[in-house]
């Protein structure tokens, strides 16, 4: 199949008003190849969704993987990032932590479930995220256990309120991780200082193996970069839906 059917990609955009952040935010929604409303599909549900979109290339990856390799056929939902409230949102010791998971519990998941034929439970959710949108990704499944089991993580900002939580838990053998990191990130700037994703990565490995999370950990040359986390992507997908 010519490289063309890949790049034709069903995108819908929803807006949904906010009552917990107080504003509205936009979602991308994701239709694979063969799309039809009399079956039931897992879901991606991305963090910063419009950078999965445009600088990961999700759903061109998901396309090929469908259509050349017959991997079970996602919806994905692209959740708008607000960058000046990045941080806050994201980050588990955030102002907005709070009001930004309550959102995507509380507003996005039934929006979609209500408009889009998606499995709804935590087996048919995935959540995936880069940088600190991996970090909300694995604090919603740390929260909402009825809800998230898997993560697709590429370069986890997996920091010391992050590991200060895993080490809280005590069974995680309901998660199921594909986790991601450079070599080269041992010094990665963010706006709260210079830190090592790399060993930080390798502490919540440790801690989420202890206790008993499923984790598919990968180490590979690149940098806390979207072009190293583009040609990965498709690996994480086909972890989950292979």
């Amino acid at each position: 199949m010519d490289s063309a059917s890949y790049n034709k990609r069903t995108i819908l955009k929803r807006q949904i008003a906010s009552s917990h952040l107080q504003k509205e935010r936009s979602l991308w929604v994701y239709l694979p190849p063969g799309y039809t409303e009399l079956a039931t599909y897992p879901v991606i549900y991305c963090q910063d969704g419009l950078e999965f979109l445009n600088f990961g290339r999700i759903a061109t990856h998901t396309n090929y993987l469908v259509l050349e390799e017959g991997i079970v056929s996602p919806v994905i939902v692209g959740i708008e990032v607000d960058l000046p409230v990045r941080t806050e949102e994201y980050s588990p010791d955030g102002s907005r932590f709070t009001a930004y998971s309550r959102f995507v519990v509380e507003e996005v998941l039934p929006s979609i479930e209500r408009e889009f034929p998606v499995q709804n439970e935590a087996e048919g959710r995935i959540l995936a995220g880069d940088s600190l949108g991996a970090t909300v990704s694995l604090h919603l499944a740390l929260d909402y256990p009825e809800l998230f089991h898997k993560i697709l993580s590429l370069s986890g900002a997996f920091l010391q309120p992050t590991l200060q939580r895993l080490e809280q838990e005590t069974d995680l053998s309901r998660l199921e991780l594909y986790q991601l990191i450079g070599l080269q990130e041992e010094e990665v700037k963010t706006d709260r200082g210079t830190f090592d994703f790399l060993d930080c990565n390798r502490k919540a490995k440790k801690l989420l193996e202890e206790r008993g999370a499923d984790t598919a950990y990968v180490e590979a040359d690149g940098k806390h970069l979207w072009g190293f986390w583009q040609n990965r992507l498709a690996e994480g997908i086909r972890h989950f839906l292979g």
